[in-house]
């Protein structure tokens, strides 16, 4: 690599990240990402250069994060009232942060020529810190670009999606050694690495980690598509609660599923003629319908999800919320912005417990998350191996017709694959679907439509690796890898040596 070309440099490696976002939902061309990620870890091994690795991962980061996640923009600007400008800005400095970490890496590749063999762990290990870091922000983590269709996915319910990272990523340093070796025969063995472990991936999606329990439930999953700019106005409530009251009638399923704060109003205002004729229409279907509001508790808010029907009133509250969008971190920075620039309801609400009963019905188990909560592999296995089915109910709305609601959608799938059990998703304005426990999508509405969407799901036991172990396996490995070549490589070491 010509180091005398930065802007060639730069150009190439901001491609390759914009790339990479074909590889994630809604296109889901899974191989995109070894191939992008391959030709970036060549440009850093031919330069070796810690300045240049820096900008290249950076722009690459740039790139990705750039079109990846430019629907933040719809949510600020459309929908949060924020000036055009500020919003613009506002989303760069959001994408630009998380390009800094892929810069890091290209950094530490170069520290020492040997350190370029790090670089699938130091990626691994970043993109976990980056899926906890200030509450976390797991968005475009590598190994969801495998989800559902690769074979590596078949490396999820054993080693979870870092795991799935870490594998793609050493594929990808393989490869581009691949490109690098002048050896025929060197090469071919890197090669043939590569290829037993995509048929590996391949045939343990063969492996039925989980087993069905109980017979199968009918569900009816309701889709209001109300718009994000009238959700909240006084005005259009009774209209919103026909709108829902309507469709629950229509309902055939014994688990009815409506989505995130699909009441615009507090629990306790929800008119006792709404619950009367919903509890009503329930205990006709003799199951439950689970309600999205928002609740009081004296002076606290919360994110939940209730229950009416044939078994007791139940609640679920939302612990992992949206910061900038549920709670306003360090306010004493944004409290302005968020004052003058934004209007965002419901932006001041309080965390429910991680740990809280499930959800049933007759014998089986409900674990609710709501949002963005499924992101958080980690956290979805709480309610692990008691959870006999998984479920998400959501409002992608604030992010317009872009692709953000698919790759929510991928987050689900990939929950559903690393637990071996079966998602049900209900969402504002999509994409509302029924997932089996092998992460397909087998029945989805299109986005956009007011709609039911009726099926049936299967409730699951046992617990795959990952619900065992969770992500602390890869974390360790990338750690002890890590802290030995930094021993290996201190200066105290190479003192003792001498000695």
């Amino acid at each position: 690599m010509n180091k005398h070309h930065p802007f060639f440099f730069i150009a190439s490696s901001f491609l390759l990240g914009a790339l990479s976002v074909l590889s994630f939902a809604p296109f889901n061309h899974y191989f995109i990402s070894l191939i992008s990620l391959s030709a970036l870890f060549y440009i850093w091994y031919r330069s070796n250069d810690k300045k240049q690795n820096f900008l290249s991962g950076l722009f690459f980061g740039l790139g990705l994060f750039g079109f990846g996640i430019s629907w933040i923009y719809i949510s600020l600007n459309t929908f949060g009232g924020m000036p055009s400008w500020l919003s613009v800005l506002s989303t760069f400095l959001f994408c630009l942060f998380f390009a800094l970490f892929i810069g890091a890496i290209g950094w530490l590749s170069s520290y020492r020529k040997s350190s370029f063999i790090l670089t699938p762990f130091i990626w691994t290990f970043l993109e976990w810190i980056k899926g906890w870091f200030l509450t976390g922000f797991p968005w475009l983590t590598m190994g969801y670009s495998q989800i559902p269709s690769s074979p590596l996915a078949g490396f999820l319910p054993i080693v979870g999606i870092y795991g799935v990272t870490l594998i793609l990523t050493c594929l990808a340093i393989l490869l581009s050694y691949a490109l690098i070796d002048k050896d025929k025969s060197s090469r071919f063995k890197k090669l043939g690495v590569i290829t037993v472990i995509l048929i590996s991936g391949h045939l343990l999606k063969d492996i039925q980690w989980t087993e069905p329990t109980g017979k199968p439930i009918s569900v009816s999953l309701v889709q209001g598509n109300i718009a994000q700019d009238i959700k909240w106005q006084k005005e259009t409530i009774t209209q919103i609660l026909d709108t829902y009251q309507n469709l629950i009638q229509k309902t055939q399923g014994q688990i009815i599923l409506l989505p995130e704060t699909a009441m615009p109003l507090l629990v306790e205002y929800i008119p006792a003629t709404f619950k009367q004729s919903t509890l009503a229409h329930a205990m006709k279907q003799r199951g439950n319908i689970f309600i999205g509001a928002i609740e009081r508790q004296d002076t606290s808010y919360f994110n939940v999800v209730f229950s009416l029907g044939k078994d007791s009133s139940q609640v679920y509250r939302k612990s992992h919320l949206v910061p900038f969008g549920e709670f306003i971190p360090f306010k004493f920075i944004f409290q302005y912005i968020y004052t003058h620039y934004l209007h965002i309801p419901m932006n001041d609400l309080s965390r429910g417990d991680i740990n809280q009963p499930l959800m049933t019905i007759g014998n089986q188990k409900i674990a609710f998350n709501i949002c963005y909560e499924d992101v958080f592999g980690e956290e979805i296995i709480h309610a692990l191996p008691s959870a006999t089915i998984l479920a998400n109910v959501s409002n992608d709305a604030w992010y317009g017709k872009s692709i953000a609601a698919y790759q929510h959608l991928q987050f689900s799938q990939a929950r559903a694959i690393e637990t071996g059990r079966m998602m049900i998703r209900s969402t504002n304005t999509g994409v509302t679907a029924i997932i089996d426990q092998h992460g397909i999508v087998t029945a989805m509405l299109p986005t956009f439509t007011e709609d039911i969407l009726e099926g049936s799901v299967q409730g699951f036991k046992n617990a795959t690796p990952y619900v065992q172990f969770g992500n602390w396996p890869t974390v360790a490995l990338c750690f002890i890898v890590i802290l030995g070549w930094i021993i290996r490589h201190s200066k105290l070491l190479s003192i003792l040596k001498k000695k």
